[in-house]
């Protein structure tokens, strides 16, 4: 029989409330979950030496434990809160320990994300390093960096097409394959040109990062990015790199807008670059009129100085991190053709969160 307790006062007297936990039943449940729970935290750190997880077990069996055998601790908290019944207590205190296990969790799903991309990007970098030739030439280079996920059938016209020297800087490419699995790497091996390869999946940002560490290993003089898909004009790769070979500039951007845009995109699209563009102008007080054009020029030795986490969205993040840290930034007009073959890897309904969601978080941090 459960316990009944004097209530809410009305004119005929006092309504009776029950406690909501006084029965023999629930308090056998409620103490065998919490001896289940702790034999549960308890063999996980047996077997796997997971003391975060035998701490939280522990924190949970207690509390199940004590709303079991001590029900009277619940009754004193519900008259700290100000709350009638102590089974609303309870289940404000469960849901509340639900919320931060749900944010406990979230937050080691990301931290083991990060790590899945660093042992990724690392492993691509090692194994490049060991290829690498000893040249210890001290000409001054300019590292194309070109970013590729399943881009096989346009990867070879456009590795091809580079010059050997531009603004009497020798030319070296680098393509990352990024989890490729059309044969890309193979595609370029026929090339003579750098290829390395993410067994996973990272996003154009996460191959760029790839790129950027290799070039600087290299001692590139300046780092020029390319898409693999054929768009972008190879015949205006001197005018891209002009302006930092002069020191004009250490940040070099083309813009369709300022040149020719023949690529494709539809009004929603175009619209919302002009957007974000028009943003990115406000909050950082730049001049610029296309904010995700991926043909650029970075002056090598100041790729230290920018911030990049962004895994997809990079475009953004890198005009951002180059206005806050001094860099002096030119756009130049291009012309941006069709894609060659294939179609776009950019997400449709996602592609305006996440340029919103870069530019947001590049801004605060």
């Amino acid at each position: 029989m459960p316990v009944w307790e004097a209530g809410l006062q009305t004119a005929n007297g006092p309504v009776l409330q029950a406690f909501g936990l006084d029965s023999g039943t629930l308090t056998a449940f409620l103490i065998g979950l919490a001896v289940v729970i702790f034999l549960w935290g308890f063999e996980r750190y047996r077997t796997t030496f997971s003391r975060q997880e035998f701490l939280i077990a522990i924190a949970l069996s207690l509390g199940v434990f004590a709303a079991g055998a001590f029900p009277a601790v619940y009754s004193a908290l519900a008259s700290a809160f100000h709350v009638e019944r102590r089974s609303l207590i309870v289940s404000l205190l469960a849901n509340s320990a639900l919320v931060l296990l749900v944010l406990y969790l979230l937050a080691q799903v990301r931290s083991n994300q990060l790590s899945i991309t660093e042992l990724t990007r690392d492993l691509a970098v090692e194994r490049a390093t060991e290829t690498a030739s000893n040249d210890t030439s001290t000409e001054r280079t300019v590292c194309v960096v070109i970013p590729a996920y399943n881009e096989a059938e346009s990867i070879r016209n456009v590795v091809s097409s580079l010059p050997e020297s531009v603004h009497g800087y020798a030319v070296e490419t680098l393509v990352v394959s990024d989890g490729s699995t059309d044969g890309t790497v193979d595609r370029v091996a026929s090339t003579g040109a750098t290829a390395v390869e993410h067994p996973l999946n990272q996003g154009q940002g996460g191959a760029l990062k790839t790129g950027f560490e290799l070039a600087q290993q290299r001692g590139a003089d300046i780092v020029v990015t390319i898409d693999a898909d054929g768009q972008h004009p190879i015949d205006q790769l001197d005018a891209l790199v002009a302006p930092i070979a002069d020191d004009a500039a250490d940040y070099v951007v083309g813009s369709r807008y300022a040149g020719v845009d023949e690529s494709g995109n539809g009004v929603a699209r175009r619209a919302g670059i002009r957007l974000f563009t028009k943003v990115i102008n406000v909050i950082t007080k730049s001049n610029i009129t296309d904010c995700t054009n991926g043909f650029r020029a970075i002056r090598g030795a100041q790729l230290d100085d920018l911030t990049l986490t962004e895994e997809r969205f990079s475009a953004p993040e890198l005009i951002i991190e180059a206005r806050k840290n001094g860099l002096r930034i030119r756009e130049i007009p291009v012309s941006i053709a069709q894609r060659e073959t294939g179609t776009t890897k950019k997400p449709k309904l996602g592609y305006a969160l996440g340029l919103a969601r870069t530019i947001f978080t590049t801004w605060i941090r």
